[in-house]
């Protein structure tokens, strides 16, 4: 499985994808550092928020292979600066998370383009809805 690092702002849902991919219960936890677990390696949401911390970020990256740059469909502003995924030297997928609720997919999808996502992944943690084809992704099996 490829190792992943996941960024987003708090609260969009990235602790919550990491417990669903590794088969865990899911239950609100808030992540206070950067935490590495069966090749996910999950963002504090602070580090997205304050531009000073994006360092941690791209050093933390180094030893990953893709950057899933995580976006809850309710989510209103943009975190991601224009052409984010160019700090990265992995490519840089989009996650949209919460797709199970009301919310707007099409400007979820065009936050993370314009962060220069290559490849968009809706899921639902909860519902489980879209988390098995980023799996195989991650796998490698999909492309």
């Amino acid at each position: 499985m490829k190792k992943i690092l996941l960024i987003g702002r708090t609260g969009c849902g990235k602790t919550t994808l990491t417990q669903r991919i590794n088969g865990e219960d899911i239950e609100y936890r808030k992540t206070q550092m950067l935490t590495y677990s069966n090749n996910i390696l999950d963002s504090p949401g602070e580090y997205m928020e304050n531009s000073r911390l994006y360092r941690a970020l791209i050093v933390s990256s180094y030893d990953c292979d893709v950057i899933g740059l995580v976006h809850a469909i309710d989510e209103e502003r943009n975190y991601f600066p224009p052409g984010f995924s160019s700090a990265f030297t992995k490519p840089c997928i989009g996650i949209i998370t919460k797709a199970d609720i009301p919310g707007n997919m099409k400007k979820a999808e065009e936050i993370l383009k314009d962060s220069g996502a290559e490849k968009i992944f809706a899921v639902s943690s909860y519902e489980g809805e879209g988390v098995d084809r980023l799996i195989e992704y991650l796998e490698g099996d999909a492309d």
